[in-house]
């Protein structure tokens, strides 16, 4: 039998820039919630907005701040169940020692979307590592997943860059789902980072005609292309609008995915799809986006569709790699120990990486 610790690191986020590697008491499970180990959690970008103090996170004065620290950063992240309160165990199907995800979010299961079974748009919306004690996240030794959160469980075949990018690829599925993909589409893909990557193989279990993936850092690109692009190009090296609209007799692309985070992929999009074409929204932008809206009314009558979280997409990931139909070969790309993290934002700030992982 496993004894555990009674006091464990975590990473407390206190306010903008002010990150701290801090040793806690272990948290102890209530009725239904679970003790897991942390294996490894992802950086993502949204992690390091944060950290910087982007305003969609810390507010305005005309907006408060929807983080509330002090809080556990961290909601990629994925473990071993290594305790658990009263009736979890059954509350969740699992065991001691089982490998275990669970979604970002944290649902009241009270207001009228999580009563509807749109749980992922909770009202009260606290996410894993963004909600002081509420939800405190994965860059820590040990986390507690509470009695409401959607848990899955891992297969032993997965390996750890595979089940480290569950979170991201499960966001991927959903905003590929959103596109309503039809085979005689041309689909243009803005941004091959960690989430691009799953919607590259996403996009092409849905065999469009055509799959354009945009980029401008080159290594991006050629995994894009490996993992099944038929046309890359680079935005700072020719104009893409152009090239897309010479590609498609001039009309444009059917489908427009933005997920790069930088606001010029918008208006970019709005002038390269086609009239009556779907735009689907997933980007977490540091600063605002301005665009000419007539071009979506107006003069295109496009739909515009936004993409949140992974909604029913980790039973989807976890199967594709299991039949191999995903890869996350070069998708992580760096791995750094929780004491190294200041490290490992900064890796993961920087064009040279694509997903960095924090292994406690």
């Amino acid at each position: 039998m496993n004894i555990l610790p009674q006091q464990i690191k975590q990473l407390v986020n206190y306010g903008p820039n002010d990150y701290r590697l801090v040793s806690s008491p272990l948290p102890v499970p209530k009725a239904n919630e679970l003790l897991i180990k942390i294996s490894a959690c992802g950086v993502c970008a949204s992690d390091v907005h944060c950290f910087g103090g982007a305003q969609m996170f810390w507010g305005s004065d005309s907006a408060p701040s929807w983080v509330k620290p002090p809080v556990v950063p961290g909601h990629e992240f994925y473990g071993e169940v290594a305790g658990f309160g009263e009736g979890a165990l059954e509350h969740f199907g699992v065991a001691l020692g089982d490998r275990v995800i669970a979604e970002q979010i944290v649902p009241c299961d009270k207001c009228r979307f999580c009563k509807s079974g749109d749980y992922w748009m909770c009202e009260k919306h606290d996410i894993y590592g963004f909600q002081s004690k509420d939800a405190d996240g994965g860059m820590s030794e040990y986390m507690l997943l509470k009695a409401t959160s959607r848990v899955h469980k891992i297969p032993t075949t997965l390996t750890m860059n595979e089940c480290a990018v569950i979170e991201p690829f499960a966001c991927s599925v959903h905003a590929v789902n959103r596109a309503d993909i039809q085979f005689e589409d041309v689909v243009v893909l803005a941004g091959a980072g960690t989430l691009g990557l799953g919607m590259v193989q996403a996009i092409r279990l849905k065999t469009p005609k055509k799959l354009i993936v945009l980029d401008t850092i080159p290594e991006r690109l050629a995994l894009a292309r490996k993992f099944g692009a038929d046309l890359v190009m680079n935005p700072l090296e020719e104009d893409v609008v152009a090239k897309v609209k010479a590609l498609t007799g001039g009309y444009g692309c059917d489908v427009y995915i933005e997920a790069t985070g930088n606001p010029r992929s918008v208006p970019q999009g709005l002038n390269m799809i086609r009239k009556m074409g779907r735009f689907v929204e997933f980007s977490v932008f540091s600063e605002e986006a301005t665009v000419d809206w007539s071009i979506i009314g107006d003069r295109k009558e496009l739909d515009i569709r936004g993409a949140h979280l992974g909604p029913n997409c980790y039973q989807t990931v976890i199967d594709f790699f299991e039949r191999k139909l995903f890869s996350a070969e070069g998708v992580v790309t760096d791995t750094y120990s929780l004491d190294d993290w200041q490290a490992a934002f900064h890796k993961a700030h920087g064009a040279e990486s694509v997903k960095v992982l924090l292994i406690p």
